[in-house]
């Protein structure tokens, strides 16, 4: 069965101002995870931001939170080496996985940092859903299925952020954006609306924010 994408509609005012106001609540860096036994309680909501490294996760959580350096940006892809958590207020969790894909680092230290990601991936009870961040220029990369494979075989709901759009033209972006629908059109684990950001001019962000504040 063929499943059709659309892009999600933006955040009413009513639904900007309840979601600014719960990631308006204390979110802090709670720790680093280098291996499965180091994670923290499963005791509430979990949101995993995913992607190819220097894909903008970063970025993307400091703009939703409004903390300009809670998770560390770079520009050298596979800068995260491990799976961050931080903690919104006492109900979620947010989390930032390490990039996938080209990462600037020794191949052991990639393979082992990979290895962790597919286990978190595969096997967090609390995970509830997992955005995964696609570059707008670039759009969907061979790497980004193997991603959206592991989550269509654990079961795990993905969806789709296209990042960087302002960076794009209109006609260019729809192309992207065709492209992006046809290839998840195969996978029932993805949610069927793609959502459009953009962290250098806060595009999309409210829109976000919305979807997890709605999330139960």
């Amino acid at each position: 069965m063929e499943i059709h994408y659309t892009i999600a509609p933006d955040a009413t005012p009513e639904e900007a101002e309840a979601g600014r106001l719960l990631f308006a609540q204390p979110t802090d860096f709670l720790k680093g995870v280098v291996a499965m036994d180091g994670m923290p309680p499963a005791d509430r909501m979990e949101i995993c931001f995913a992607g190819r490294s220097n894909v903008g996760k970063s970025s993307l959580i400091n703009a939703l939170t409004g903390r300009k350096s809670l998770a560390r940006t770079s520009n050298t892809p596979g800068r995260t080496q491990e799976i961050n958590f931080f903690t919104l207020d006492e109900s979620h969790y947010l989390v930032d996985v390490p990039g996938y894909g080209f990462a600037n680092a020794p191949l052991p230290v990639v393979k082992k940092w990979q290895a962790l990601l597919k286990a978190y991936l595969s096997g967090r009870a609390s995970l509830r859903r997992v955005f995964l961040l696609i570059d707008s220029r670039h759009g969907v990369k061979p790497v980004d299925e193997e991603i959206m494979d592991l989550l269509g075989r654990s079961a795990v709901t993905f969806q789709v952020v296209l990042t960087k759009a302002d960076k794009m033209k209109q006609v260019d972006l729809d192309k992207v954006i065709e492209a992006t629908g046809k290839a998840v059109s195969k996978y029932p684990a993805a949610y069927p609306e793609f959502i459009l950001t953009s962290s250098e001019k806060g595009e999309g962000i409210a829109t976000l924010r919305h979807i997890i504040r709605t999330l139960v």
